[in-house]
């Protein structure tokens, strides 16, 4: 793995509160060449409710057909199917020749109301059972949870804990216009995965697809960061949409499973306290752990942050780093895509359009003195946030705030950045 830190200031003023912002490019390693790699495990937890009769659960039925014949024999494989009631289709375990799974998948039929907390819940206990070492869980659903628990919060938490305790990631779609954005996105941001909108059944199938793509090539898994401000009256704000639990030492951050040569960039704001002497000073350590696979090996990466306390005339005269200072703009723009997305839901459809229309001119403004690359991507998430405020007044809310969950959630968890192929 490699890692890279860069301040937008590194010197602060003597003796006066100052705020900087960290950012941390991550290169998950590529995969060894020639060796085997270990078994995946995956578990779908499928909504067969009422709603998903016809071409929706034909769909889900090919697509999880199709992923049966990309795994390996080895490959931990289980589905758990929902409606008002939970059942387990394939029991997790190895794959083998994958007929008494096809088989099981090709018998499903639609049924009644969503208990998707019940399914998440089983397909946890699957995965646990199957797959100690971890795997990813994915959640398809075209509805409204209506039993069971129904509270994001408390789901994403579920989710959050089976990602720190038990290595297990989680993504979810989310098909049609009627399911539960606001509850998949929980579930996804709990359990360091993907939250996808998929407006068309076909659209699911090829998002499940892409799930089984990262899955066969993780190469570092069960990645987390932890950070330990230097002064316990640091303030950390963590512009990332990700999972993170306090500790005795600081923030620890769940960053999930990175696929051979992806890229993460993460930012984070320290308000940092007055220093009192000249020099340098170390105002915090970040900690990445990772298992590397197929060796199953764990690594630590150690990393002090650090500035040059400098008198107050010296501090006045320092440039911010455009690039990060580009990165926390567009970190925050992804916040506001979050608020804005929360706002159609509850029908506050002009404060919503507000949130977007304003978050575009302050990429804009950002935009004007980033560099070339990083100017590009600005724009380009500034024209989506004009065409979302557009939208939010003419369009579909539940359309609207699922493309907006939708798109934040990747560009602030994967940050928009594929793998290299």
């Amino acid at each position: 793995m490699h890692i890279s830190t860069h301040l937008d200031v590194d010197v602060v003023a003597l003796e006066s509160r100052d705020r900087v912002t960290l950012m941390l490019d991550l290169t998950a390693p590529m995969l060894v060449g020639g060796g085997e790699r270990p078994p995946a495990a995956i578990q779908v937890v499928l909504d067969r409710s009422g709603s998903m009769g016809g071409d929706r659960l034909a769909v889900a039925r090919r697509a999880l057909d199709a992923l049966l014949a990309r795994l390996g024999p080895l490959d931990v494989v289980g589905v758990v199917a929902f409606d008002d009631e939970v059942s387990v289709v394939v029991p997790a375990g190895p794959r083998g020749d994958g007929a008494a799974a096809r088989a099981a998948v090709a018998a499903l039929v639609p049924g009644g109301m969503t208990n998707l907390s019940g399914g998440v819940l089983r397909g946890l206990q699957e995965l646990r059972r199957a797959a100690p070492r971890g795997g990813t869980l994915v959640v398809l659903s075209d509805g409204m949870a209506n039993v069971g628990e129904t509270d994001p919060d408390r789901l994403g938490a579920v989710a959050a804990k089976a990602c720190h305790r038990d290595g297990v990631t989680v993504s979810a779609i989310g098909i049609g216009l009627d399911h539960d954005e606001a509850l998949l996105a929980a579930l996804a941001r709990g359990g360091a995965g993907n939250a996808y909108f998929a407006e068309e059944a076909d659209t699911a199938g090829a998002q499940l697809a892409s799930e089984v793509d990262g899955l066969l090539t993780v190469s570092a898994q069960a990645a987390s960061l932890l950070v330990k401000p230097a002064d316990p009256t640091t303030g950390v704000t963590v512009w990332n949409d990700l999972p993170g639990h306090g500790t005795a030492d600081g923030i620890m951050l769940e960053l999930g499973d990175l696929v051979a040569a992806e890229e993460r960039r993460l930012v984070l704001t320290f308000d940092v306290p007055a220093m009192a002497s000249l020099g340098l000073a170390k105002i915090a350590d970040v900690r990445l752990q990772w298992v590397a696979l197929p060796e199953l090996v764990e690594h630590t990466i150690d990393l002090p942050v650090l500035v040059n306390v400098v008198p107050g005339d010296a501090a006045a005269g320092r440039v911010p780093d455009p690039v990060v200072r580009s990165e926390l703009a567009f970190q925050q723009a992804q916040r506001t895509k979050r608020e804005a997305a929360r706002a159609m839901r509850e029908g506050r459809i002009a404060d919503a359009h507000e949130l977007y229309r304003a978050a575009g001119l302050d990429l804009r403004a950002s935009a004007a003195s980033a560099p070339v690359a990083a100017a590009i991507e600005l724009n380009t998430d500034a024209d989506l946030l004009e065409d979302l405020a557009l939208r939010a007044m003419s369009d579909d809310p539940r359309r609207v705030a699922k493309a907006s969950e939708a798109d934040s959630g990747w560009k602030s968890r994967r940050r928009g950045r594929r793998p290299a192929r």
